[in-house]
C-alpha cells in the first residue's frame, strides 16, 4: 500500500512512473486497476538471469532516470541489471523492516555500495542500516512513510456514527487499538490492562479493530478466547474497517502497544486525528509520539503500567484535550504525506543533478 501510494503521489506530480512487480500479487494487481503502468515478473531461482535481463532491457528502452525500491531483496535483481547495462542511474532504496542479519560480506557489499541514498523510516530503522551493512550515514536519509492528514482530519470524521453502531454511550470512554492479529502487536497487554481498568471503572469499552495476518487466523482465535477468560464483557471486535478516521475519532484514548515496530502508520494516524494516546516505549514509536506531549509511554510488554497509563487519562480529561491538540499539530507538521513526497523529491532532483554533474 505504501509503494503505491508514492506511485499514484507521483503521478499528481507529472512523473512518469513504471511499477516493477510480481505478477499476479495484490500489489499488481491493484496497480492494474489503478491504471499504472507496471511491469510483472515471476519470481523464482531458474527465472534470475532472465529477470535480471529482463529489468536491464526495461531500464534501458523506457530511459529510467532513478530507481527506488522498497525492499532490500530487490536488490539481487536490480544491481546486476544495472551492471549488466552498464547504467550509473540512481538507485534508492527504502528500508521499511529491520534485519538481524548482518550483511557485510563480499556480496552484500557489492549491492549496498551500489546504493545511492537509503530512506530509513525512523531511527531505529536508520541504526539497523548502519549496523547491518555496508552504508555510511551520509547514504542514509530519514524519510518517515507519510500519511494523508487531510483524510485523518478529526473536522471531516463521523465519530457518532460508530459510537451508535456499536452501542456506545454518551458517558462512555472509548479505548482502543488498530492492528493485525499478529504475535508482538500487544493485544493480550492491551486485554489485561482492560481487565485491570474495569475492575476500577464502570463506564469503559474497549476496541480491537483489525483482521488476522495471513496464516494467523489461530492466533485472533487464542486472543479473542483470551478475552472471555478474563471474562471482559465490554470488549468490541470489529474485524477490519476500511473507515479508520471515523473509528479512530470514535475512540477517547488510543493505545498502541506493539512491541517493536519500526514505524507505526495507526499511531500516527491516530495522532493526525487527535487522539491522545499510550503507547509502548519502543523502537519506531520515539519516532512518533512525544511522552508527556502526544501521549505517555509505557514499558513494553507491561500490562500493569500500560493499565496505569491509560487510567491517567481516563481520569483527566484536560490533560486528553491537551494531548489531542499537540498530536494533531505533530502529524501535520511531521508526517503529512505532502512534506514526505516533496523531501522525497527533492532528494530525487539532488541525485539526478549529481548525476548530470
Amino acid at each position: 500500500m505504501i509503494t503505491l501510494t508514492f506511485v499514484k503521489e507521483l503521478l499528481k506530480r507529472n512523473f512518469s512512473v513504471h511499477l516493477l512487480c510480481v505478477e499476479n500479487s495484490k500489489i499488481h494487481n491493484e496497480a492494474v486497476m489503478s491504471s499504472i503502468s507496471t511491469f510483472p515478473i515471476k519470481l523464482s531461482v531458474s527465472r534470475l538471469l532472465k529477470n535480471i535481463y529482463f529489468i536491464g532491457k526495461i531500464l534501458r528502452e523506457e530511459k529510467v532516470e532513478i530507481i527506488h525500491t522498497q525492499s532490500s531483496k530487490d536488490l539481487w535483481l536490480i544491481v546486476p541489471a544495472l551492471k549488466l547495462i552498464g547504467s550509473n542511474v540512481p538507485l534508492i532504496l527504502t528500508k521499511q523492516v529491520g534485519s538481524f542479519i548482518v550483511k557485510k560480506d563480499l556480496l552484500h557489499n557489492f549491492l549496498y555500495n551500489r546504493v545511492s541514498k537509503a530512506f530509513a523510516i525512523s531511527n531505529i530503522i536508520k541504526n539497523n542500516l548502519l549496523e547491518t551493512t555496508a552504508l555510511t550515514e551520509e547514504k542514509i536519509e530519514i524519510v518517515y512513510n507519510g500519511i494523508d492528514t487531510d483524510r485523518f482530519n478529526p473536522g471531516k470524521a463521523n465519530p457518532q456514527k460508530i459510537r451508535d453502531e456499536f452501542e456506545i454511550q454518551e458517558d462512555e470512554i472509548l479505548i482502543g487499538m488498530i492492528a493485525r492479529f499478529s504475535p508482538g502487536k500487544g493485544h493480550e497487554e492491551f486485554l489485561e490492562a482492560a481487565k485491570i481498568l474495569s475492575q476500577k471503572f464502570s463506564k469503559l469499552k474497549f476496541m480491537i479493530v483489525g483482521e488476522a495476518s495471513r496464516g494467523e487466523d489461530e492466533y485472533a482465535n487464542q486472543i479473542k478466547k483470551f478475552s472471555k477468560q478474563l471474562n471482559l464483557q465490554n470488549v468490541i471486535f470489529t474485524g477490519f474497517r476500511a473507515d479508520t478516521n471515523d473509528i479512530l475519532s470514535a475512540m477517547d484514548i488510543f493505545v498502541f502497544p506493539s512491541h517493536a515496530e519500526a514505524f507505526g502508520i495507526a499511531l500516527a494516524e491516530a495522532l493526525s486525528t487527535g487522539i491522545p494516546s499510550v503507547c509502548a516505549n519502543a523502537d519506531g514509536v520515539l519516532d512518533i509520539a512525544v511522552d508527556g506531549e502526544t501521549s505517555l509511554l509505557f514499558k513494553k510488554q507491561n500490562h500493569i503500567d500500560l493499565a496505569d497509563k491509560i487510567e491517567k487519562l481516563i481520569t483527566d480529561k484536560s490533560l486528553r484535550e491537551k494531548f489531542s491538540v499537540v498530536s494533531r499539530k505533530r502529524a501535520v507538521e511531521k508526517f503529512d504525506l505532502n512534506i514526505i513526497m516533496d523531501k522525497t523529491i527533492k532528494i530525487y532532483n539532488s541525485l539526478l543533478s549529481g548525476k548530470k554533474n
